[in-house]
């Protein structure tokens, strides 16, 4: 899920990267390292190479390119993003991927959280309270199933920022939150982080071809995407432009249709 707290440091010797996690984040040095172990053998070129693992320390190559977020992305970088996504969510085999474990916040958990935050809420105006409101009602409502799953790979980070544009193919960086996952929730975290709209509507999901049960679970878990920034943006932070928040509730209550 979206966190905005830092979790590491990075330090960077020539072509060699370092990776220190420093705020005791269970698993996840763990779970970058074995993400790029199995991406460096099943598509080799996507991610950084993995060079060692110790002490909660990942030691890995330097990759070139420029974040996508900030970047007036044309059709050639976001062609390439989608290509590469593609080759993330499909590249390790079903039977490798079955064994690996389900990454950290899936459907279940963010649902029960985003209720929490929600039922909590504080008085914001009226119609960021209306989106909590419309929220906290559909929410109650909705029962995910296993319809339209459709396993997946995921990096568990929606971040523009982590796909690097090197003017021919697009790179992925950071898998803290990596695991076993499906293509709608994967495809619905990256499509509402505020990275894809904050600075210019950015739209990759529908780059890929779903089948219906696959479409309405992307519908759904944007919704709830949607409302875990809902909570996020409440709480002003100088990293994104003002009025983010206010654009954050219009795109709520557009996808609930409220």
């Amino acid at each position: 899920m979206a966190d905005l707290v830092h979790t590491h440091v990075l330090d960077i010797d020539g072509d060699v990267v370092t990776k220190r996690y420093v705020d005791g984040k269970e698993g996840a040095a763990e779970r970058e390292w074995r993400a790029l172990t199995l991406l460096a053998e099943h598509a080799p070129g996507l991610t950084p190479r993995p060079i060692a693992f110790e002490g909660g320390v990942v030691r890995m190559t330097r990759i070139d390119g420029v974040p996508l977020r900030g970047l007036a992305a044309g059709e050639a970088p976001l062609t390439a993003m989608a290509e590469a996504l593609t080759q993330l969510y499909e590249a390790v085999p079903p039977g490798v991927l079955a064994a690996v474990p389900v990454r950290p916040w899936q459907v279940e958990a963010v649902t029960g959280q985003v209720m929490e935050w929600l039922a909590a809420w504080r008085p914001r105006g009226p119609e960021a309270d209306r989106a909590a409101e419309e929220g906290l009602r559909w929410l109650a409502g909705w029962r995910p199933g296993e319809s339209g799953v459709r396993p997946a790979f995921g990096a568990g980070d929606g971040n523009l920022a982590n796909f690097l544009w090197d003017g021919v193919r697009v790179r992925i960086v950071d898998f803290e939150d990596s695991g076993r996952s499906d293509l709608a929730f994967e495809l619905a975290e990256l499509s509402e982080h505020v990275s894809m709209w904050v600075d210019g509507e950015v739209e990759i999901a529908d780059r890929f071809e779903l089948s219906g049960p696959q479409a309405r679970r992307l519908r759904d878990c944007r919704r709830l995407q949607s409302l875990v920034w809902l909570f996020l943006l409440s709480h002003d932070s100088p990293r994104n432009p003002p009025g983010t928040f206010d654009r954050q509730v219009d795109r709520v209550l557009r996808s609930l249709g409220a």
